[in-house]
Parts: C-alpha cells; sequence; structure tokens
C-alpha cells in the first residue's frame, strides 16, 4: 500500500507524521503498530490512531512481509481532557 503513495504523505494527522517517517521507524526496529508509535509518535494524537492505524498496519505489513494479525493493532485510550497542574496538585480532578 505505501508503494501507492509519496514517501512525503502524511499518514497521522494528528501528529504530521508521513510515510517516510514511518519507513524509518521501521528500520529503526518496529516491528508492530506499537513499536511505529513509540518510534514516530504515529496515532499518539488527539485520535489515538484511529484515523491512521490501518494504513500504519498495511505500511508494516507491505515493508515486512507479514499479516495484518502479526503487526497488531493499538490499545484503545479513553478520551481525555487536559488539566491544570494546580488541580493535578491538589486532587481536584472532575
Amino acid at each position: 500500500m505505501s508503494e501507492c503513495f509519496s514517501d512525503d504523505m502524511i499518514v497521522c494527522r494528528c501528529e504530521e507524521i508521513t510515510v517516510r517517517e514511518i519507513k524509518e521507524a521501521i528500520a529503526d526496529g518496529a516491528r508492530d503498530v506499537t513499536g511505529v508509535k513509540r518510534r514516530a509518535r504515529a496515532g499518539m494524537g488527539l485520535c489515538q490512531g484511529r484515523t491512521c492505524e490501518k494504513m500504519v498496519q498495511a505500511i508494516l505489513c507491505q515493508e515486512l512481509g507479514l499479516g495484518a494479525d502479526e503487526v497488531g493493532h493499538t490499545s484503545n485510550r479513553p478520551p481525555v481532557r487536559p488539566i491544570s497542574f494546580g488541580q493535578l496538585a491538589e486532587g481536584v480532578v472532575e
């Protein structure tokens, strides 16, 4: 799938990660979606991978010659909202 797209194409819109950066993460040792997330931050933005995970999986499958079940997926994360350090220090989190 990644061969259909330019290396400059953005895969993760939240973190502005390109196909090239995903390939670099794979070259650096990423062997699954979580490995790409740790190395390139793809899937760490506001959507938590909901928009880019399938493409990251496809790039991993193509680059490594693996199946989708072998490259896995990220764990679901609940939506979060920002809080101030003061609220955190006071233990006042609503």
